[in-house]
């Protein structure tokens, strides 16, 4: 290997940032350049003044956010006492991973690149934007800006020509080495792994609380043409403690039925064990695996065969192909110049992995399956609104989850992961445990108790509007004023007998607009205006409320404070296009703040 070593260190929340990454990696290696991949609150920051070559791949998320992987370093590289010259040593790029129907389009990445000048590195190249929004993706702008930085990294530094480029279609070793176990073993790893010991301090990722699951009920009529669902957990011993403004996240799990096909079409035996063991030193086994493992829980746990699977799946997928015809179509997608056909055949319909391999049988039924890990991105957690307060429900936690199902050019409709898998779930044909834990949400709510708000929560973005109104209606907090949107009373009007009873007992204000109904037009002062059909408003003529509007936006009282949550555009716009204004007295509005799930 040659020196520089790379350091590629990365900021993702989705997995994306994560991919590119390691796509960096594969391409150092083939260039003969030793290069370490990690994320970069497992990197320990103090030991950037002695790297001398770094690139930097950070996704932006929310509203200018950074990934829950690197806000630890995040708060230490923005440390004011650091010297202008701590990074003068170093050589960088920043690759930035956006969203550009977002304000603040990749702005983790834009102000990282500016910090790092500021501490003294030197950028080999300008920050890279990728894209989501851009028709190919954000390759069409890492592509070439990867050619570039070859070009400077291997500059000074050129591979000596006894070494040369590995061939892109030699496959590089995998990650992990897997062993068959002939036989399972006498007391189950996965059991001990389930039923654990006392957990040290509240649930997380790594050891999550397998909470019992006792009711699963939907909440829209039967004709509508969404399936919501309130489910109710028990948490009582788990030691989980939350207020109004917090999230759960959920580790979800595939059907059985995809379960079993993936397994057919691998040629692999669910209930065979295998042991792993990390090729590269500082790699480490995947935690949430236990040791040893059966195929089954490997698959139906860990892998997200559900998910539409990225460039470097094809480019893999292409290296370790023995069938000729299959190998070209696999090269010929992952290739460059490929790429907007693999947007027509997988992006935009949104193919899974799973029906990718159907798609290309030989190819799947040669996978080694310690390739598995290299090939697929592993499940991850879903985060959902907590809809309820410990103040009023103690002991139990509930989300409304809208179940993801809708359709595309092919076939069979999609649907999402973990909502499909948990409307799955009937508790009252048995015991159901579903593996959970909570972290603080963006929502914050005033203590004290003569502060009004106003809350905007159309559709199930009313969830976390039903845990604060909860938790302040059981404090005596007074001001509660909620405007709700749907589209049909009588179908997805969700907590409509619990809002009416608040506003008979005058904790709760509520405003409603249903989009499928006729709405009147209020206009202030008493006027008929607008559209045909309005009307004067006789107890709220300062509102403004356009038919078939679902998002509102509120410029409230001095005093109120205002919060907005919706699934309908990026956070920080309107929830949807014409919104309703509500003035609450004649003082100066404070900025909405948004959510969006």
């Amino acid at each position: 290997m040659l020196s520089p070593q790379l350091l590629v260190l990365f900021g993702s929340q989705t997995g994306t940032a994560q991919d590119v990454s390691e796509r960096l990696g594969r391409e150092a290696r083939r260039r003969q350049l030793c290069c370490r991949v990690q994320a970069l609150d497992s990197y320990p920051v103090v030991n950037l003044i002695n790297e001398p070559l770094v690139i930097f791949v950070c996704a932006t998320t929310g509203q200018g956010d950074p990934p829950d992987n690197m806000k630890g370093f995040w708060k230490f590289i923005f440390r004011r006492n650091l010297p202008s010259t701590s990074l003068c040593q170093m050589d960088f790029a920043v690759l930035g991973l956006g969203d550009s129907s977002y304000a603040k389009f990749n702005f983790v990445a834009k102000k990282l690149h500016r910090r790092l000048l500021q501490l003294g590195g030197s950028a080999l190249l300008p920050v890279c934007l990728g894209d989501d929004q851009h028709e190919l993706g954000p390759d069409a702008t890492i592509d070439p800006w990867l050619r570039d930085l070859w070009e400077k990294v291997l500059g000074p530094h050129a591979v000596p020509l006894d070494l040369g480029v590995t061939a892109p279609a030699v496959p590089w070793p995998s990650r992990f080495t897997l062993q068959l176990l002939q036989e399972a073993p006498r007391k189950c790893s996965e059991e001990l792994s389930v039923a654990g010991t006392d957990p040290q301090g509240p649930p997380s990722e790594l050891q999550p609380f397998l909470a019992p699951m006792v009711t699963n009920q939907r909440v829209t009529g039967p004709s509508h043409f969404q399936d919501v669902r309130l489910i109710e957990f028990d948490i009582s011993g788990s030691g989980i403690s939350f207020a109004a403004g917090d999230v759960v996240l959920i580790q979800p799990e595939n059907a059985a039925s995809r379960v079993q096909q993936f397994c057919q079409l691998l040629g692999l035996d669910p209930d065979q064990h295998f042991m792993l063991q990390p090729q590269e030193p500082g790699v480490p086994c995947p935690e949430r695996l236990p040791q040893p493992c059966s195929v089954r829980r490997l698959v139906s746990q860990y892998l997200d065969i559900s998910s539409v699977p990225r460039r470097s799946f094809f480019e893999l997928l292409a290296c370790l192909s023995p069938h000729e015809l299959e190998r070209e179509k696999l090269l010929e997608l992952s290739s460059a110049r490929g790429q907007e056909e693999l947007c027509e055949y997988c992006t935009r319909p949104r193919r899974t992995i799973l029906e990718v391999l159907c798609d290309f049988p030989h190819t799947a039924s040669a996978v080694p399956p310690a390739y598995l890990f290299d090939l697929i991105p592993r499940i991850r957690p879903r985060a959902f609104s907590i809809a309820s307060s410990l103040l009023a429900h103690p002991e139990r936690l509930q989300i409304l989850v809208a179940v993801v199902q809708y359709r595309t050019r092919l076939k069979e409709p999609r649907r999402g992961l973990c909502s499909s898998w948990l409307a799955s779930l009937d508790p009252g044909q048995g015991p159901v445990q579903v593996p959970l834990w909570v972290r603080s949400g963006g929502l914050k709510f005033p203590e004290t108790r003569d502060t009004p708000v106003i809350l905007v929560g159309p559709g199930t973005g009313v969830a976390p509007f039903r845990a604060a109104i909860q938790e302040r209606v059981a404090r005596g907090q007074i001001g509660n004023v909620l405007f709700f949107g749907c589209r049909q009373r009588d179908q997805d009007f969700y907590w409509e007998a619990e809002w009416k009873e608040l506003q008979e007992r005058g904790c709760l204000t509520l405003i409603t607009a249903f989009s499928r109904e006729q709405v009147a037009v209020w206009r202030p002062g008493g006027r008929r205006g607008g559209r045909p059909g309005t009307q004067t408003h006789p107890t709220h003529p300062c509102c403004v409320l356009p038919a078939g509007a679902e998002g509102i936006r509120a410029a409230p009282d001095p005093r109120a404070g205002a919060t907005g949550v919706g699934a309908a555009g990026a956070p920080g716009r309107p929830l949807l296009p014409g919104g309703v204004s509500l003035a609450a007295g004649c003082g100066g509005a404070r900025p909405l703040e948004t959510l969006s799930r």
